[in-house]
This record gives C-alpha cells, sequence and structure tokens, in this order.
C-alpha cells in the first residue's frame, strides 16, 4: 500500500498545465534542473538562481555527483529571495551504484539528505540497475538492486522518501521489480530523444502507471545540430534546444535540462503556451535508430 502521507498538494507556485501526478498521489513538474557536472559551488549557485528565477521548481542530483551539498546550502540561500521555501521544491537525488544492498543503500539515503539538509527527498531513485565493481551479466546485480529496493520502501514508508523510483532500467529490470516489490516505482529516468523514442518502454511505463522523465533530452548537444531539428526550430520559431525538450513534454515526458549558462537555463523554460505539430513530431520520431549518447543498460544482468 502507498502511504498516504506523501500526498501533498499542488504548491501555488506550479502551474497546474507544468505538472504531472504520480502513482503515489503526489505532484511533480514536467520541467526541472539538471545538475551532472555542475560540482563548482558558484556555478552551482548560478545555475540554481537562474532556474529559480524562471520559474523551475524541481531539482534533479545524484550521489554521484558530488554536489549535494553544494545544491543544499544554494537553496538554502536562494529559496527566501524568490519567497519560497523547501515545500515549494521538488528535489530528487539517486543512489550510486557503489550503495547497492540493503544496508548499505539505507546509509547512503540518510547520507544525501544530510548533505541536502533535508529530513525529505521528493524522489530518490536507485541510479544503475549494476552494482559497481560488479560484471554488467553477474546475477548478483539483480539481488542486490532488490535489497537496494527493499530499503528505499521502508524510507518511503518511514516519510524520509515520499517517491521511490529507478533509473536506467529496461523493461526486463522493470518487470522484475513490479514482480517482487511491496511499493512499485513512481518514476523511471532514462536517456530520451528523437534518436532514442524508446516506444516500448514508454508504453509499458503508461501501462504501469510509472512516469517517464527523460535526461540527456539533448543528446548531449549533439542533436541540436541535425539538421531536422534545425528545420523544426525554424519554423516554430524557437531554439533546437527548446524543440528537442517539447517533443518530449509534448508526449507527457519531464525533462531536466542542464546549464551552467543562466541565458540557456532561461531558454530551456520556454516550453509552454505553444505545440510542435503532429507532422514535426512524426518528422523527429523518425529520427529514432536506438542510439545511446550515454550508458546502455541493456545488458546489466
Amino acid at each position: 500500500m502507498q502511504k498516504q502521507a506523501a500526498v501533498r498538494e499542488l504548491p501555488e507556485s506550479w502551474p497546474p498545465e507544468r505538472t504531472t501526478w504520480l502513482n503515489t498521489g503526489a505532484p511533480m513538474p514536467l520541467l526541472g534542473l539538471g545538475t551532472f557536472r555542475l560540482q563548482d559551488k558558484e556555478m552551482v549557485r548560478l545555475s540554481l538562481n537562474a532556474a529559480l528565477e524562471n520559474g523551475y521548481r524541481l531539482v534533479d542530483t545524484a550521489a554521484v555527483y558530488g554536489n549535494e551539498a553544494a545544491i543544499g546550502n544554494a537553496l538554502c540561500e536562494l529559496l527566501p529571495h524568490y519567497g519560497l521555501s523547501r515545500k515549494d521544491i521538488f528535489l530528487t537525488s539517486k543512489l550510486s551504484p557503489r550503495d547497492h544492498g540493503e544496508g548499505p543503500a539505507e546509509a547512503a539515503c540518510l547520507r544525501s539528505l544530510r548533505e541536502l539538509g533535508c529530513d525529505y527527498l521528493d524522489l530518490y531513485l536507485i541510479h544503475w540497475p549494476g552494482t559497481q565493481g560488479r560484471p554488467q551479466e553477474d546475477k548478483g546485480n539483480r539481488e542486490h538492486r532488490q535489497l537496494s529496493w527493499r530499503a528505499l520502501e521502508r524510507l518511503h514508508e518511514a516519510g524520509k522518501l515520499r517517491a521511490i523510483g529507478v533509473s536506467n532500467y529496461t523493461v526486463r529490470h522493470l518487470q522484475e521489480l513490479l514482480a517482487s516489490c511491496r511499493v512499485p516505482p513512481a518514476v523511471l529516468q532514462v536517456e530520451f530523444h528523437p534518436e532514442l523514442a524508446q516506444s516500448e518502454l514508454l508504453d509499458f511505463c503508461r501501462q504501469k502507471g510509472i512516469h517517464l522523465q527523460a535526461y540527456s533530452s539533448l543528446g548531449t548537444g549533439q542533436l541540436m545540430r541535425r539538421p531536422e531539428v534545425v528545420k523544426v526550430a525554424e519554423q516554430q520559431g524557437r531554439t533546437p534546444a527548446q524543440v528537442l525538450l517539447r517533443w518530449a513534454v509534448q508526449q507527457g515526458v519531464s525533462v531536466i535540462p542542464k546549464s551552467a549558462s543562466p541565458t540557456r537555463v532561461a531558454e530551456n523554460s520556454q516550453l509552454w503556451n505553444w505545440d510542435l505539430t503532429q507532422t514535426e513530431m512524426e518528422e523527429l520520431r523518425a529520427l529514432d535508430c536506438g542510439k545511446h549518447y550515454c550508458w546502455d543498460p541493456s545488458d546489466v544482468a
């Protein structure tokens, strides 16, 4: 059973049309700030300041990013400046692959809470289905992530984690988890863009009530130079990044673009009150070739 205490009202600073609702009954913004490779304290502060100023209300981090403390400190400083408090921010972190296992996962989660200066997280994800130091084909990976999930379930039920989910899972990994869990995952975060449309995975998540969240929406920046993307951007009077992000959001997929540039953070927030045409959506989907710019979890046992 889902813990009803995890449910919360839509904060006043979250427009309903920019929000999705998780299977826990809790709301989650469709746009968030990704923070991968943002480690310098001043860079973190500048990026977060630009995000808050432009209406971002979700911040995505992870233990392996090494910036949880910097993010916690920056939020503590910046939120009052914008008349916001902790309840206005949806904060996500992730379990490092080195911390798989029931005891290590619980300790790692509590460590992330301390680093971020919070007494709860809105979402906590298993970052990778495999355990650091184990070969991908090692069947022990399955047992380790099952034990990690037990720890997350317990912390969810204790109110420390308002929602729990996974990252970089395939349909097979999700099927395995759903067959054994007490609390189903609320979110799956994966690489998702026109060259990796993940149709089977998206359909599976929709059927099971799991929200799909995209990372690397811009294909590490390379997709912004694709002629097909540039063409749609020119037709729409938008940037290529805005087109790629809108392509996901228009499918109900949330996005977490990252940038150290305040100008780009602002541009990436302009995803609302316009639509890609059906033809444009299909032209972009036609780029799908199963290409990973980041990590491919398919071979993790």
